[in-house]
């Protein structure tokens, strides 16, 4: 539940409906719940006392003055419905990290296992158009950071954000996702099962209601609490511009470690990740990096660990377990995966080629399997 009943709970509401206001921010919101004791009565403070206050005037009154105390309430009753809960700065839950960045966020959204913003994270983020071998680069290093129990921060977008996620639940470890939406929005719309898997064994937030859909504003300020979360962002592929880099200028903004990995100087993709290590960044060349910047000992990932060597990710079904298992380091074209799918079958049957490539899109959607020219496919 969002938060207890009663007189507690209107206070939490006039909070919401404050924050709502535009252009209102964490610095006078605080100034306001501080000057009146209470977000309440900050709520019904006349109009004259709040155009006095610091950083306000009258237009800042008016604003204020015309929040309503119901658009909180029904903030709190859609993130009753959700299962979800929302963290203000003075709660033991909210994450430590936050409070010290630039513009810190007045409160967060937070919908699964809400612990997971006590541990030590490591943002990983890049390239919605990856390659595959930024694909690989980010499974292997979000698996071998995730089995140290280091919780894999990032964005939720398709590509290296969605990879990073996923492996990292694979792994058996946990995951943060910032969304740059509101709650009960699911953007991209091609991440409903990474949704659904993190809210299960991992954990949301936002600083965005419910119902709030995306904007072009939104994903800056989403990234800095991507690398305001983490104690280390790593940059797996990033043309120029791209959102991955404006992550880690916002890690570096707030005194937090880059990482980036190498990459071809022939792959657009790679340019930014090169240059920032051009101009001063550490490689990521193997788990046990990241965890050296966090301060972490020991290497989770062997030395010359490579995609074939990782394990099953443990939700497959009995078809997609038979697929993963056939899918080598070459791609392979789907008649043979169906002759392997149907070598003693999956659970026992013989699979045909339709369900073979409809396990093969489940696995795709995942960003564990990466679909090549000619119906061939090979581990992403």
């Amino acid at each position: 539940m969002a938060t207890a009943s009663g007189a507690g709970r209107d206070e939490l509401a006039a909070y919401l409906a404050l924050a709502q206001v535009p252009g209102i921010g964490a610095v006078r919101l605080g100034t306001l719940t501080a000057a009146f004791q209470s977000a309440a009565a900050a709520l019904q403070a006349p109009h004259g006392a709040i155009a006095a206050l610091p950083g306000f005037g009258r237009a800042a009154a008016t604003a204020v003055r015309a929040a309503s105390l119901d658009t909180g309430r029904e903030q709190l009753a859609q993130l009753d419905r959700l299962g979800a809960t929302v963290l203000l700065p003075d709660d033991p839950r909210f994450p430590q990290t936050l409070g010290d960045i630039p513009e810190p966020p007045a409160f967060l959204y937070a919908w699964g296992n809400v612990g997971l913003l006590a541990r030590p994270a490591a943002g990983v983020v890049g390239s919605r158009n990856h390659s595959t071998y930024g694909a690989t680069a980010a499974r292997i290093l979000a698996e071998g950071v995730a089995r140290a129990g280091v919780v894999i921060v990032s964005g939720m977008a398709r590509g290296i954000d969605a990879i990073a996620h996923a492996a990292a639940l694979d792994a058996g470890g946990a995951s943060l996702g910032v969304l740059g939406n509101g709650f009960g929005v699911v953007y991209p719309a091609a991440n409903r099962s990474l949704y659904d898997r993190m809210i299960a064994h991992g954990c949301l937030v936002t600083e965005l209601p419910p119902g709030e859909r995306p904007h072009a504003h939104t994903f800056p300020r989403r990234n800095r609490l991507i690398s305001g979360l983490a104690g280390v962002t790593v940059v797996v592929e990033a043309a120029p511009g791209s959102g991955a880099l404006i992550t880690a200028d916002c890690a570096l903004d707030q005194g937090r470690g880059v990482l980036a990995v190498p990459g071809p100087i022939t792959s657009p993709t790679s340019l930014g990740c090169n240059r920032l290590i051009q101009q001063g960044a550490k490689p990521a060349l193997c788990a046990a990096d990241i965890l050296e910047e966090l301060g972490l000992p020991g290497s989770a990932t062997p030395e010359g660990a490579s995609a074939g060597a990782r394990a099953a990710p443990p939700d497959l079904g009995p078809l997609q377990r038979k697929l993963w298992d056939a899918l080598g380091a070459e791609p392979q074209h789907v008649d043979a995966l169906v002759a392997a799918a149907g070598a003693g079958g999956a659970g026992g049957a013989g699979a045909d080629a339709s369900a073979v490539l409809a396990a093969l899109t489940e696995l795709e959607m995942r960003g564990l399997v990466k679909q090549q020219p000619g119906m061939r496919f090979g581990v992403a």
